[in-house]
């Protein structure tokens, strides 16, 4: 029909008897589909109504396969699946996974309408396999996802069914944990895990969520396992392990779930009881952790600053290395510093000659481990060269030089107060904080190793009246660390303190001296802070820790439950929200402890209070926490929760927009959209 032809009454009228007809034809041809109980509405699109077609939101589905699911007495290694469209795997490797666990991984592929899995193992005897493939499976045009698919056929006679679920978290902070491994164990002693693959396995979702299905009846042990080489038993003390000691038998009962069935996105049209059968136990909970390292070796030495020599191990160990100058004389050359573990050393050189020699050539003896874990003694040969040649930083101090007279010379030329010669440099002093809570710390640090302070070298005023007294002090050095001091006093709430130092009282081990330094402290008052009492229940040991994170799970404060209490205090908390964790410090070490598999050791017990803290102004909060009355799972607060559980896959449903576009009531059922 022309363009000018659609303009005359009669073209018009055509036109519309054109649309009716095709609307009436695609009513009819929706209304054959429901009868014939077909889903896909997409047929009716192609007819091209003027105001849209109705969208393929149908999923796929099995048409046929070779074998038969849940076929017993198949001895067949290729399992071939037919859809009714075209489809696509998504991220087979890991969402794909086959139980019995193939130590030799499978062949699966897609093409078309099929897909085809290749188990590459043999096949055990009397054995229900399965093919778990997640929500994997959607179809290739529209990406419509399948949902959770599940093939299984069985070497004997008959298939197991029976499922068990649960939850895999990171003992030390309750994360969940995402793509671990969890499988199960007929063979109930302790050493199982490290001689025998597991016998069926799953993989942890988004949530730390499992479920392992076919499943035979029968006494079990659980286990998590972050598997490095693909043999599904646990031989490395650097794999993420989790186990205990807790047996359970596989059950199942009938139960009924609600399912709402939505008028559109925003109406319910109905809540009904759908039956469906229970599968038990569904809450096994594994506890994560790695086994700390017991190996000691060196991981690496540098010499990053021209001053220090740095050595890096992989433990600690309870004597420091001990070094032999080989183009230098080594004795009175070093101030040692090490971490608190010991894994960590540094030899700052005294001697600034030492420090200008470019390249030092060392012998070193140090503590490592043999094959079988027993400490030695071992000598290296090493070659320290500093990254910074001496040249190169003279240079750097030269145009230093050059700058600082450009501006002596632009003082002179503007008549001003200016030096001939260049002051020597000064040891920068820091403080930690000026505004302080009454229980807090003032701290003193500086860069490079400093030489010891007393008390008698800092002095602290407080003022009264407008009157300033001398307030006694106590300076503490921190273990194994040369660059800080703890400055302890009874700060009163509201006050005002000044923090004096002479000139030159303060320097380090190259005779840098610090400016004098005169630093005022105020003290917040107690209407500024807020306070925290939780009583705590549940726990029966003592020496539980509690503490108090921020929302980056940095301790705030934390206190010790000593014998007899059962009430953790916070004071002077400025106001803001917190959350609240607990362990029990088992040994006593005031810090958490991994576990170790091979002394059946399980990690110390971490709790979360499920809820987040508000601490106000004048406020005092008190509460109470009965640390085992949630499952751990259900413990942390979803908003310092790192690991977000990742949206599931659903069908878009946008024919109930469509619907409603068209004036057309409708009823969202399992099979789809039906017209009413």
């Amino acid at each position: 029909m022309k363009r000018e032809e659609l303009a005359t009454p009669a073209a018009k009228a055509k036109q519309n008897v054109l649309v009716a007809m095709r609307r009436a034809a695609c009513l009819l041809c929706m209304a054959l589909l429901v009868v014939h109980g077909i889903v896909g509405l997409g047929s009716c699109a192609n007819m091209g109504t003027p105001d849209g077609g109705w969208y393929d939101d149908t999923p796929p589905y099995v048409v046929r396969s070779t074998p038969q699911d849940q076929s017993t007495n198949i001895r067949a290694h290729k399992v071939t699946i037919y859809f009714n469209e075209y489809i696509k795997l998504s991220d087979a490797q890991n969402k794909v996974i086959v139980s019995p666990p193939q130590l030799e991984m499978p062949d699966i592929k897609e093409g078309g309408k099929r897909i085809v899995v290749d188990l590459k193992d043999s096949l055990k005897d009397n054995t229900t396999y399965t093919i778990d493939f997640g929500d994997a499976i959607s179809d290739n045009n529209e990406d419509n996802p399948m949902g959770n698919y599940t093939f299984s056929f069985s070497t004997g006679d008959h298939i197991d069914t029976l499922e068990v679920s649960g939850y895999v978290l990171d003992a030390s902070n309750l994360e969940p944990i995402k793509d671990v491994m969890v499988g199960l164990h007929r063979d109930l002693s302790d050493s199982v895990f490290t001689r025998q693959p597991m016998i069926r396995i799953s993989r942890t979702d988004s949530r730390g969520h499992f479920t392992i299905k076919g499943v035979a009846p029968g006494t079990y042990r659980a286990y998590a396992l972050k598997d490095a080489d693909g043999d599904y038993l646990y031989n490395q003390r650097s794999e993420m392990v989790a186990f205990n000691h807790t047996t359970f038998e596989p059950s199942w009962k009938p139960d009924t779930r609600q399912d709402t069935i939505w008028r559109d996105s925003l109406h319910i049209n109905n809540i009904v009881l759908t039956p469906y059968t229970h599968f038990l136990p569904d809450d096994i909970t594994l506890m994560a952790f790695t086994a700390k390292a017991t190996d000691r070796y060196l991981l690496k030495t540098e010499r990053k600053q021209p001053n220090r020599l740095d050595f890096y191990f992989s433990n600690g160990a309870d004597s420091l290395p001990t070094l032999r100058g080989l183009n230098f004389d080594e004795k009175g050359a070093f101030v040692v510093e090490h971490s608190l573990k010991r894994d960590t050393v540094f030899f700052w050189l005294k001697d600034t000659a030492l420090v200008n020699q470019d390249t030092l050539h060392i012998e070193a003896r140090y503590l490592i481990t043999d094959t079988a874990g027993v400490l030695y003694s071992h000598v290296d040969t090493l070659e320290m060269a500093s990254k910074v040649p001496y040249a190169k930083r003279l240079k750097e101090q030269e145009k230093e030089m050059e700058k600082w007279l450009k501006e002596q010379e632009k003082k002179k030329k503007r008549g001003e107060h200016y030096d001939s010669v260049m002051p020597a440099k000064q040891l920068s002093v820091k403080l930690s904080s000026t505004n302080i809570a009454p229980d807090q710390r003032v701290t003193l640090t500086s860069e490079t190793p400093l030489r010891r302070l007393t008390a008698d070298m800092v002095h602290l005023y407080s003022k009264v009246d407008s009157l300033w007294y001398t307030k006694p002090l106590e300076l503490v050095s921190r273990q194994g660390n040369l660059h800080t001091y703890d400055v302890l006093a009874e700060w009163e709430p509201g006050g005002e303190y000044s923090l004096e130092v002479d000139s030159a009282v303060i320097s380090d081990i190259y005779g840098t001296a610090s400016p004098a330094i005169k630093q005022g402290l105020k003290v917040g008052t107690n209407d500024t802070y807020g306070t925290i009492a939780m009583t705590i229940a549940g726990v029966r040991d003592t020496g539980l820790v509690v503490q108090l994170v921020n929302n980056n799970e940095g301790v705030v404060k934390q206190t010790r439950l000593t014998k007899g209490s059962n009430t953790a205090y916070f004071f002077y908390l400025k106001p803001g929200t917190f959350y609240m964790r607990a362990y029990i410090d088992a040994n006593g070490n005031n810090e958490w402890d991994t576990g170790d598999y091979d002394l059946l050791q399980q990690p110390e017990r971490v709790y979360y209070y499920p809820k987040p803290l508000e601490v106000k102004q004048k406020w005092d909060l008190k509460l109470s926490w009965s640390v085992e009355a949630l499952s751990p799972y259900e413990q942390k607060p979803a908003a310092i929760v790192k690991q977000k559980p990742e949206q599931q896959k659903k069908l878009r449903n946008r024919n109930a927009e469509r619907a409603r576009q068209k004036g057309i009531e409708y009823i969202e059922g399992k099979t789809g959209v039906k017209l009413k």
